[in-house]
């Protein structure tokens, strides 16, 4: 029995130690992503597109409730009258009242103008919806693209760094070495030292901006926070400039844009709701049809027909003019939703003009500053090489190190903008 007890014991102890490796193993698990699949990845766990996914469910819910107005309403009762012996009195003549039991089946169906335009306007709403959803997961996709370029843009402002940084330990080591053979003063191996120092600096500063860009790459991704994330593409190979170019040749079909087709079906909506009103001064028909059944439980006569039927149209008449405030109010809406609908179609038009120019700058920097930071490694390069034969002084190699780590941050920052360039028309194109 003992023996039973002890072996109980190391098998749960060997169940919670591997339950409790599988728990570690997901929240510290580590995923090799390329953008597209991070992308995906994004899109599948983003609890923002879920809801968008619901709202979807829900217009489209709202629509069948809108068309079963249109369909019989069908509906039973039961019921059991009691009069405790109650007599009624005819002259000489009493009949006595008896207890009865009635069982009916009611089918009815009520149609007017008004619902049929309700069921417009839940379409509508469905295809809003619709139209959201693929908005919201577009959004999903640019986010994580720019944090992926983002991520790749540091990593390689990192590198760049720590090659300055290797090349003035370098010169910091020759500086001090001449200093220890009294060739030069220890002023110079120490001006060499902060320029170490605030490389270092620059290097943790940057350093905790991927961090950062990581953190709000997990929160895309639904991830947990000592989740570890490898990004497996390289950053060369995902900018083509040549595909970034090639966007300014396309034709700008504002009827493809999510913005514009959701101002469209706000018109639509502003239309039927204006229709719906109008309707509401229409006959509403209603038309029912009822089956009953009574017991009648004594002495007595059922008088009750078994089936009946009601037609009965009924018209508003007189409203005290609120209907017809209504209907204008209506009217207005529909008119200020064309408003709006013609300033943002010119709004649109501006902005592909707008994005066409921000793109071929961003194009334009982005050689520019390329080229700029090849010159730089080379003056750099060259300064060092002029610095270590005591052909150039301290000062020359600090404002040489300054400039190029200044030409390495412009170029960074020239790819960050001719991604964001390129994501903004391409999210205005719907490409």
């Amino acid at each position: 029995m003992v023996h039973r007890k002890a072996l109980l014991k190391v098998i749960v102890a060997l169940v919670f130690v591997t339950f409790s490796s599988q728990i570690n193993a997901q929240q510290n698990e580590t995923l090799r992503l390329s953008l597209e699949q991070a992308q995906q990845l994004a899109i599948e766990r983003n609890r923002t597109l879920d809801n968008a996914e619901l709202d979807v469910q829900i217009a489209q819910a709202t629509k069948w409730q809108s068309i079963s107005s249109l369909l019989p309403q069908v509906s039973a009762s039961a019921d059991y009258s009691n009069m405790f012996g109650y007599m009624m009195s005819f002259g000489e003549m009493k009949i006595a009242l008896p207890s009865s039991a009635t069982m009916a089946v009611t089918a009815a169906v009520t149609f007017n103008g008004a619902q049929v335009v309700g069921i417009a306007l839940s379409e509508i709403s469905r295809q809003m919806s619709d139209i959201s959803l693929k908005k919201t997961a577009q959004t999903i996709a640019n986010q994580v693209k720019t944090l992926y370029y983002s991520a790749l843009v540091s990593k390689q402002t990192i590198d760049l760094l720590k090659s300055s940084l290797a090349e003035v330990e370098k010169l910091h080591n020759i500086s001090q070495q001449s200093v220890d053979a009294g060739a030069s003063e220890q002023v110079s191996a120490d001006q060499m030292l902060v320029q170490v120092s605030t490389t270092k600096t620059t290097i943790s500063g940057a350093e905790r901006s991927l961090e950062m860009i990581y953190n709000a790459l997990r929160l895309q991704l639904n991830l947990s926070p000592d989740s570890e994330i490898v990004l497996t593409d390289e950053l060369d190979a995902l900018i083509d400039t040549d595909l970034s170019m090639a966007l300014l040749n396309e034709q700008f079909n504002i009827d493809n844009n999510y913005d514009y087709q959701l101002l469209k079906k706000n018109v639509d909506m502003a239309k039927k709701q204006l229709s719906m009103t109008q309707w509401s001064i229409a006959p509403t028909i209603r038309i029912a049809y009822q089956y009953s059944a009574k017991k009648t439980f004594g002495e007595g006569m059922n008088m009750t027909p078994p089936n009946t039927m009601n037609i009965g149209v009924s018209v508003p008449l007189f409203t005290s003019l609120q209907t017809a405030k209504k209907i204008k109010s209506a009217k207005l809406s529909y008119q200020k939703s064309m408003n709006s609908l013609a300033d943002t179609e010119n709004s649109l038009q501006v902005q592909y003009r707008q994005y066409c120019y921000d793109l071929k700058s961003a194009y334009e920097k982005y050689l520019n500053h390329e080229k700029n930071l090849e010159v730089n490694k080379r003056v750099f390069a060259n300064m060092a090489a002029k610095y270590q034969q005591g052909y150039s002084s301290v000062l020359e190699m600090t404002n040489a190190n300054t400039t190029l780590i200044g030409a390495q941050s412009s170029y960074v920052q020239s790819i960050l903008e001719l991604i964001n360039a390129e994501i903004e028309l391409n999210t205005l194109l719907n490409k």
